[in-house]
């Protein structure tokens, strides 16, 4: 019997180990991959201040009121494992905005109908239907304008270089797997620790399975 839970135990202890090393292996791949990111990012950065401009590309350029675009969410599993993950939050547009100036200048025509009961029919009719036009395009509008200040490139000017937009795009993968590393780091220390657990429980065994073969020797 003791035999066969030491076999058992070291068959766990075996395979434990190997996705240690495993995880620790792509743990590695993972910080050269953000690290090479990084790099990529400050040297397009560095392209885009000497193209532009010292001043140009600074904080000066910061919006007044920033938000972010990136959360950062956090979940437990039930092993015990930490899971990162990163949500982006859509772009504010002004299509609120724009709704509530449409609800404020619809009022405008409707008093001023109430008002001009003395015109005609057709005058009527014509301004209904160029209102109900107007109306049905104005959406149509409101949607492609969106607030330029939500977008961090636009903080920067209109056209920017595309060394300022291969940083965004570095600095973007960056963030996403920072979440994807500390993902693995925490597994990676949840592996340690079973393994010790696994170590002592072994070594728990090693003695009494000594200890029954001392005392056989004994009789």
């Amino acid at each position: 019997m003791g035999v066969s839970e030491l076999a058992e135990s070291s068959v766990l202890l075996d395979e434990k180990l190997l996705r240690f090393m495993d995880q620790l292996e792509l743990l590695e791949e993972k910080r050269a991959t953000l690290n090479s990111l990084i790099e990529q990012g400050w040297f397009s950065m560095s392209k885009a201040r000497y193209s532009m401009g010292n001043k140009c590309v600074s904080l000066l350029q910061y919006a007044s009121e920033i938000e972010p675009l990136v959360c950062v969410h956090a979940k437990t599993l039930g092993s015990g494992e930490v899971d990162f993950c990163t949500e982006r939050v859509k772009q504010k547009c002004c299509n609120e905005v724009g709704k509530d100036n449409g609800s404020i200048e619809d009022i405008g025509p409707q008093e001023e109908g109430v008002r001009r009961r003395i015109k005609p029919k057709k005058d009527m009719t014509e301004k209904e239907t160029s209102e109900e036009t107007s109306s049905e395009k104005a959406p149509e509008v409101r949607k492609i304008d969106q607030n330029p200040q939500q977008d961090p490139l636009k903080w920067f000017g209109i056209l920017v270089p595309q060394s300022l937009k291969h940083a965004q795009s570095s600095f973007k993968q960056v963030i996403e797997l920072s979440a994807e590393i500390a993902t693995l780091q925490t597994a990676v220390l949840n592996t340690r620790q079973e393994l010790k657990h696994s170590m002592k429980d072994k070594h728990i065994l090693l003695e009494e399975a000594s200890a029954t073969q001392l005392d056989r020797v004994a009789d």
